[in-house]
């Protein structure tokens, strides 16, 4: 336990000293104490990121924890907002030293490596959003972005994962990500985690998206096959 735990904390922290070079994606792969080969994928956006494991082959979902994070030098700190192994984590400000070589991201002292899956292009949609907005039966409803129950998307230039938690409860209620692609007004995700149902994973999923007001409007049918209308709004630092 005491070993998967810091490879957790060392999977959710991947920065270096040139903030820019570190947007995008990262991933890494370890094996479990029972043997299963593990994945962790890393989603850093400007001020935001996403740390998650899942099994590199069924795609079961493990964990996952995000939240805030600043540069100074070499030190990057950064403030857990949700945790879904560990409520008790949120809020706590961990800081660790790193190094970056190439397309390789360590922390120093530790001999894991993660290696880049992409730099935050095409981008288009890359960064933190939250959801602002959806359509049901036919009439809009707006959320408080400022409130404590979120629903955020983080996206690097061809990762995406949504998460949803509450920050005053400590309340984790689900996560799902994998790759996505936009082309022609098309925004198509490429499931490979679901914490609420293994079952989806695999599934590929298509949607109208356009950018409106700076919005992103997003629009099409759920893993459920339920219309849906979503808004989702930038999160800014």
């Amino acid at each position: 336990m005491g070993k998967y735990f810091l490879l957790l904390l060392i999977g959710i922290l991947g920065v270096s000293a040139n903030a820019q070079t570190l947007i995008g994606a990262w991933e890494n792969t370890s094996f479990s104490s029972e043997g299963n080969s593990l994945k962790n994928i890393l989603i850093i956006s400007e001020a935001y990121y996403a740390s998650t494991w899942f099994n590199t082959k069924t795609g079961t979902f493990v964990s996952t924890d995000g939240g805030q994070w600043a540069l100074k030098g070499d030190e990057i700190t950064h403030t857990i907002e949700f945790d879904s192994g560990d409520s008790e984590h949120i809020g706590a400000i961990v800081s660790f030293r790193i190094e970056l070589s190439q397309d390789k991201l360590k922390i120093k002292g530790n001999d894991s490596a993660w290696t880049r899956i992409d730099d935050g292009s095409p981008g288009i949609l890359a960064g933190a959003w939250l959801m602002s907005g959806r359509k049901r039966n036919g009439e809009f409803q707006t959320r408080d972005t400022d409130r404590p129950r979120k629903t955020m998307k983080i996206l690097s230039g061809t990762r995406f994962q949504w998460i949803a938690y509450n920050t005053e409860t400590k309340e984790f209620m689900g996560t799902g990500g994998g790759s996505y692609t936009t082309v022609n007004g098309k925004y198509t995700e490429n499931i490979e985690f679901f914490s609420r149902d293994d079952s989806r994973v695999g599934a590929s999923l298509q949607f109208d998206y356009s950018i409106k007001d700076e919005d992103w409007h997003h629009s099409g049918f759920s893993s459920k096959g339920d219309p849906l209308y979503e808004v989702w709004s930038r999160r800014n630092p």
